[in-house]
């Protein structure tokens, strides 16, 4: 078996305001142990942490985005999850700020329900995707299950999820699951892309977007009314609404300061 070098996961960054979290562990098709999982965590609690940073990107090294958890590491009792953000680090508990799947290569099972916790999916014309724990008597607990209903139409869901076949990238995009399929030379530059296309907006009015588009699915129409307030309201009092509309009547580029 190869050894595993380097960090688990790596962190850069593409510039002040754009973050890159790549799983390290290509021998193992990125697969998470409990050691990777709190790795990923403390680079998502740090990307939570800075200012300057709005928007993050999750892609795999090697060949796969990630093939969920480590069977191996299961097997000795090691599940890779943590008891504040969950699984894979990020599943249970999000950042406020948006994430972006980069799917180079496969995503199934953990891998998906992974791509599921982020807000929006780049992936390559040969990715294939899916949750094919039921086919191997298993149950995906990783938030595939309650997340993909919500994404796709009911009846699609339950066939992945009862017979765990796996489909391409560009399945899920007709459904619309996948924002974008392109050649996997071009997956990461298309999620830099739209990374960028999202840090021109206001940093708040995107933090207060993300929260209710993800809860909308749980509130009635007479909550949302209610509750959208609780998220949007400090974006709208804020200077960069003021700075917005300036920036509009005098025609030129904002100028965000996220307060």
């Amino acid at each position: 078996m190869a050894l595993e070098s380097g960090p688990l996961i790596l962190v850069d960054q593409v510039d002040e305001n754009i973050t890159v979290i790549t799983i390290n562990r290509p021998e193992r098709r990125n697969a998470f142990d409990g050691a990777t999982t709190l790795a990923m965590e403390e680079a998502i609690d740090a990307f939570e942490s800075d200012d300057n940073a709005r928007v993050a990107i999750i892609r795999g090294a090697g060949s796969a985005f990630s093939a969920g958890r480590d069977l191996k590491a299961a097997a000795n009792g090691d599940f890779g999850t943590s008891e504040r953000r969950g699984g894979f680090g990020v599943s249970k508990v999000r950042p406020t700020k948006p994430l972006i799947a980069a799917v180079e290569g496969h995503a199934l099972a953990g891998g998906f329900e992974l791509c599921l916790a982020c807000d929006l999916v780049v992936a390559s014309t040969d990715t294939t995707m899916g949750i094919p724990e039921a086919a191997k008597a298993l149950v995906a607990l990783g938030g595939g299950l309650f997340r993909l209903p919500k994404r796709i139409p009911y009846h699609i869901a339950m066939e992945l999820a009862l017979t765990g076949e796996a489909r391409p990238a560009e399945y899920f995009a007709r459904w619309g699951l996948v924002n974008y399929v392109v050649p996997r030379e071009e997956v990461f530059a298309t999620a830099v892309e739209l990374a960028g296309k999202i840090v021109k907006s206001g940093p708040l009015a995107v933090q207060a977007s993300t929260e209710i588009v993800r809860r909308a699915f749980d509130w009635t129409d007479e909550d949302a009314w209610k509750q959208q307030h609780v998220y949007a309201d400090p974006a709208i009092n804020s200077e960069d609404t003021q700075e917005g509309i300036r920036a509009f009547i005098e025609k030129r580029e904002p100028v965000w300061k996220g307060r």
